[in-house]
């Protein structure tokens, strides 16, 4: 994505947020109209893919900070974006002989997948390179991919114990006709006459010198006869790939998962940008968790609480036996060592059974009478003898 792209779109306008939008305001946005436009769930709607590429661009920008930071400082300098070009110039142009403020934004950052800073943009307009040498160079330098964003959901098992899942994308990618060179097969890129490939060209107005993306080229310092059929001349195309995503053992809900160089793909042999695989874990319906602690609560009589027991509770891959002793109380919390989550460091958590009196709804006759005959029995007994003396006192 180059930093023209950046200026002549309204990314925040694209996602639907204000531009002073809190990051996770910008992603629910990016979420809600990723999941609508879908091409998995738009099939043959041109218009819903296009808008998918749209706000996955504008995400790709808003949620990496050091991006929005270039991309807001560009805004404030040079206007909003979008159709009405750039600080009022209608279209972009700016000053006599039509000069497309737009270009400068062409010389993209190597590292950031747009321009490297406010320097570089001064450096274009003045005839200097920015902070990165020619402007040649400049105009010519490889731009990283943007990182990608999508969502997988697990089960609870799959979370604790890991898991290998498939995953299916519709996102742009390197083009498979041309190999991303944006030329028809069987033809190749030419290198511009205008410019000799730097991909910019000087002029002079009045005392000033000023050094600008080639228009015959723009800024590439190549030129393509017959463009692909696939990608326009592009050099991307949108396609649908399948992945496969190791879920780790002990992946927290709202993880992230960073699959290396497997985002949008680099413009000028620059390298792809990273794919970020976000992790939703169903809950279960008895375990919790707590750290690498399994939590399980267990429901027990006050027989078995005043008496003591042996209670057989799961885990996730079998069962085990545990000793309730006598008087034993309600809340009190039993540990299983060895059966909670193992990570692959190592590192290894336990089953916390919580034991908690099960307190019948209704009684029969004679569990009513067993019971009226204990509590005559315990009489005297007082089970709070601190708030007993608390109250006694006032």
């Amino acid at each position: 994505m180059s930093a023209r792209d950046w200026i002549g779109k309204d990314f925040y306008r694209e996602l639907g947020v204000s531009s002073d939008a809190t990051a996770d305001e910008i992603k629910k946005a990016y979420r809600k109209l990723a999941k609508e436009n879908h091409p998995d769930a738009n099939a043959g709607n041109t218009a819903a893919e296009n808008k998918f590429k749209a706000v996955s661009e504008a995400y790709g920008v808003l949620s990496d900070s050091a991006k929005r930071k270039e991309y807001d400082e560009a805004r404030s300098l040079f206007g909003s974006g979008g159709a009405g070009g750039f600080g009022g110039f209608p279209g972009g142009a700016g000053g006599a002989g039509g000069f497309d403020m737009g270009d400068i934004f062409s010389q993209g950052g190597a590292q950031q997948g747009g321009f490297g800073g406010l320097g570089d943009i001064l450096g274009g307009i003045f005839g200097r390179g920015g902070r990165g040498g020619p402007a040649g160079a400049a105009a010519n330098r490889p731009q990283r991919g943007a990182d990608v964003e999508t969502d997988v959901r697990i089960d609870f098992t799959e979370a604790v114990k890991g898991a290998t899942l498939p995953l299916r994308l519709s996102s742009p990618a390197t083009c498979s006709t041309c190999g991303g060179n944006g030329a028809k097969p069987g033809t190749s890129p030419r290198t511009c006459p205008t410019c000799n490939g730097s991909g910019l060209v000087s002029r002079s107005q009045g005392a000033f010198a000023f050094s600008e993306p080639c228009r015959d080229c723009r800024g590439r310092g190549q030129l393509i006869d017959d463009p692909c059929p696939e990608c326009g001349g592009e050099g991307i195309s949108t396609r649908t790939r399948t992945l496969t995503v190791r879920i780790p053992p002990g992946v927290d809900d709202d993880q992230r998962i960073r699959l290396a160089a497997q985002g949008e793909p680099g413009r000028g042999g620059a390298q792809a940008g990273d794919l970020y695989v976000r992790v939703h874990v169903a809950p279960h319906p008895l375990f919790g968790r707590k750290d690498l602690n399994l939590t399980l609560t267990v429901p027990v009589d006050f027989t078995e609480l005043a008496l003591g027991t042996t209670v057989t509770v799961p885990t996730l891959d079998g069962k085990v036996s545990l000793k309730v002793p006598a008087g034993t109380a309600s809340g009190r919390v039993l540990r299983v060592r060895g059966k909670g989550i193992q990570k692959r460091d190592g590192s290894q958590g336990d089953l916390m059974v919580t034991l908690q009196a099960a307190v019948p709804a209704k009684l029969d006759d004679k569990a009513r009478s067993a019971l009226e005959a204990y509590a005559e029995s315990i009489k005297g007994h007082d089970p709070r003898p601190e708030i007993t003396e608390l109250l006694e006192g006032r």
